[in-house]
């Protein structure tokens, strides 16, 4: 699981990363070296840049760490930074890098690849990929009918002790920003309260559903991959669990946007605006939806892995991604004592 701890970054080579001129590929015949902050799964990005390197012969150096680790460090880094390309899991650490205007803006073409609803309103960055945000539950211990209309409904009494979340993680911050978006300061506040009194805390979206798997909670609040994963390979830490999509566009129903953006300091522009517009090109798609990190394609209408619910019945809020506030939902999760 992804948390939003600072810790330094690991760095990961892909293909040959020996050092490269200064300038574009296309003007040194894709001799650039592309360095690409990375906050994504790396077998998934991986993956997705091999396929552009094998197109362009644009070598990519790839530095991961955490959403918030990275986009802090290039906040502090500023004009001095060596990042040309950011990507993300989740949105908010994008919005962080955008409101300390980090980003140039994504070329036209890669834009008219994606749908608007993955597009930030500014228009500094893109989103390529999604997670959907669900219920795993117990089915020995629950069923349907007794699941909770909404996400918001976690904060009754009735579910006290009875499901968890992992607080500390990126992934559930983004989803706190979604309610935050949806339904204002004031309920998220007291939303947070009600989880501060009910939820078990875990570290990690998989020691969530291990726990739910295992009974030891009801229920937990997750991404949709995580149990998709573990379902196409053995379903140890699944077999006793089913997923509840919320729907109805409830904050519940919170599709996370995993985003790419161009540094404003790239000494490589073109270069870097071609490795965005490759990850959301219809090659870097059918890569993402056919790879095992089962996240949602939402690019150059490649279809989502077919195992996975179409995404088109998912029905989550409208939401501007640029809107999503980080800072505001450390905040309020600090105020609560969930973090």
């Amino acid at each position: 699981m992804r948390t939003a701890a600072l810790v330094s970054a690991a760095v990961v080579a892909v293909g040959s990363l020996t050092a490269c001129g200064n300038g574009d590929g296309a003007a040194a015949g894709g001799s650039s070296t592309l360095t690409l902050y990375n906050a994504q799964h790396e077998d998934l990005v991986k993956a997705m840049v091999a396929g552009f390197t094998k197109d362009t012969g644009i070598k990519v150096d790839i530095r991961s760490g955490e959403d918030f680790e990275l986009g802090n460090q290039i906040v502090q880094e500023g004009n001095a930074s060596p990042a040309d390309v950011f990507v993300t899991e989740n949105s908010p650490a994008m919005s962080l890098v955008d409101s300390h205007g980090g980003f140039a803006k994504v070329d036209a073409a890669t834009l008219a690849q994606v749908p608007g609803q993955f597009v930030p309103s500014s228009k500094n960055w893109t989103g390529f990929a999604a997670r959907a945000t669900v219920l795993a539950y117990n089915n020995t211990q629950l069923t349907a009918d007794k699941l909770p209309a909404s996400i918001m409904d976690l904060a009754k009494p009735q579910w006290q002790g009875r499901f968890g979340v992992a607080a500390a993680g990126a992934d559930f911050q983004a989803i706190v920003s979604a309610v935050l978006d949806v339904k204002g300061e004031a309920a998220t506040a007291d939303w947070l309260a009600g989880l501060k009194a009910n939820a078990k805390i875990y570290q990690g979206n998989g020691a969530v559903m291990k726990a739910v798997n295992a009974g030891e909670i009801q229920a937990g609040v997750i991404y949709h991959y995580y149990w998709y994963k573990d379902r196409a390979e053995s379903g140890t830490n699944s077999n006793n669990t089913e997923l509840k999509f919320f729907g109805g566009k409830d904050p519940g129903a919170f599709l996370s946007v995993s985003g790419a953006g161009v540094l404003k300091v790239s000494k490589h522009q073109a270069d870097a605006q071609k490795l965005v517009r490759y990850l959301t090109s219809k090659k870097g798609q059918e890569i993402l939806s056919a790879s095992t990190a089962l996240e949602y394609s939402i690019a150059s209408d490649v279809p989502a892995n077919p195992a996975l619910k179409p995404l088109a019945e998912l029905d989550p809020p409208t939401i501007d991604v640029a809107k999503l506030n980080g800072p505001k939902v450390v905040e309020l999760m600090q105020n609560a004592g969930l973090l």
